[in-house]
C-alpha cells in the first residue's frame, strides 16, 4: 500500500516516446512541474498530452512543446504559448481542441469507466460537424481535420434536443500536483490548485502525483479528500525548495492611485 517512490525519476519510470500523458493544472496553477522537468529530463519524445493547455514558453508543459517532445495536443485553451502557436500553424504540432468542460467530463468519463456521453456542447458547430483543423500542412491548408461525431436527438427539459456524441478519454499515464498526499495515495489539493488535477488523475491507468506534503496514512481527514488513493499509483514527496517553486502565469497589477502615492511619500518622509 505504501507508494511513495524515492525520486522523480523513480516516479516517472515507464513513461516512454509516444505514449499519452494527462496532466493536471489551469495555466501554471497546479501543475506538476518537478515530474514534467522529470520527463523533460529522460529524452521523452512524441508524446501525446491531455491538459487544459501547454503551459508558456519556459515553464510546465511548455518545455517539453519547445523541444519539440510533443507530437499531439488535447487542449481547451492554448493562448499564452507562442511557440504553441507557431508550431499548430506551421504544421508541427496536431492539435485536438475540445470545450473545456467537455474535456473535464472526458476525462473524468474515461477514470469512471464510461465510454462515451452525450453533450448539449458542440451541437451547431464543428465541434460536432467536423472540419476543425487538427494539423496544418506546411503551405497552410489543412492537413487532418476532426471528423464529423454523432449527433442524436432525447427529450430534455421539455423540448426536443440535439446532443453530440463525445469519447471518453484514458490515457497511458497522468501527472498531478496535490497540496497533500498519504502514503496511500489519498490526495488533497489546494483551492483552485484543484482544477484539472483529479480528472486527469482519473483518466491515467498510471498515475504520479507529486506531493507539497507528505503525511502518514490516517492524518487526513476521509471527509476532506478530494481524490482517493484507488486512483494513484505513485506519489512523489516535494522538497520545501520544489513545494515553493511556482510560477504566475500573468501578472496584472495597477498603478498606484496618485494620492496614495503621495501620501506614502509623506509618511516615508
Amino acid at each position: 500500500m505504501d507508494k511513495v517512490v524515492s525520486s522523480a525519476v523513480d516516479a516517472i519510470a515507464g513513461i516512454e516516446s509516444g505514449m499519452s500523458l494527462a496532466v493536471g493544472g489551469f495555466g501554471l496553477c497546479g501543475i506538476p512541474s518537478v515530474l514534467i522537468q522529470a520527463l523533460h529530463d529522460s529524452g521523452a519524445d512524441q508524446l501525446e498530452v491531455i491538459s487544459n493547455n501547454c503551459g508558456v514558453d519556459d515553464w510546465g508543459l511548455g518545455i517539453l512543446l519547445r523541444d519539440k517532445r510533443i507530437r499531439r495536443m488535447v487542449s481547451s485553451y492554448v493562448g499564452e504559448n507562442k511557440e504553441f502557436e507557431r508550431q499548430y500553424l506551421s504544421g508541427e504540432l496536431e492539435v485536438e481542441l475540445t470545450p473545456q468542460g467537455t474535456l473535464a467530463e472526458r476525462m473524468r468519463a474515461g477514470g469512471s469507466g464510461i465510454p462515451a456521453f452525450f453533450t448539449m456542447t458542440g451541437v451547431g458547430t464543428q465541434v460536432a460537424e467536423g472540419g476543425m483543423p487538427w494539423r496544418y500542412a506546411a503551405d497552410g491548408s489543412v492537413a487532418v481535420a476532426s471528423p464529423p461525431k454523432e449527433v442524436r436527438e432525447y427529450d430534455w427539459m421539455g423540448k426536443r434536443r440535439e446532443f453530440v456524441l463525445e469519447r471518453a478519454i484514458v490515457a497511458d499515464y497522468a501527472l498531478v500536483r496535490a497540496d497533500k498526499g498519504d502514503r496511500h495515495g489519498n490526495l488533497v489539493f489546494n483551492e483552485s490548485a484543484r482544477n484539472f488535477n483529479p480528472l486527469a488523475a482519473m483518466a491515467g491507468r498510471i498515475t504520479i502525483a507529486e506531493v507539497e506534503e507528505l503525511v502518514e496514512p490516517g492524518e487526513l481527514d476521509p471527509d476532506h479528500i478530494h481524490l482517493p488513493g484507488i486512483f494513484v499509483q505513485r506519489v512523489l514527496a516535494l522538497t520545501p525548495e520544489q513545494a515553493a517553486t511556482k510560477r504566475i502565469e500573468r501578472r496584472t497589477v495597477r498603478p498606484k492611485p496618485a494620492a496614495d502615492a503621495a501620501a506614502t511619500t509623506e509618511q516615508e518622509a
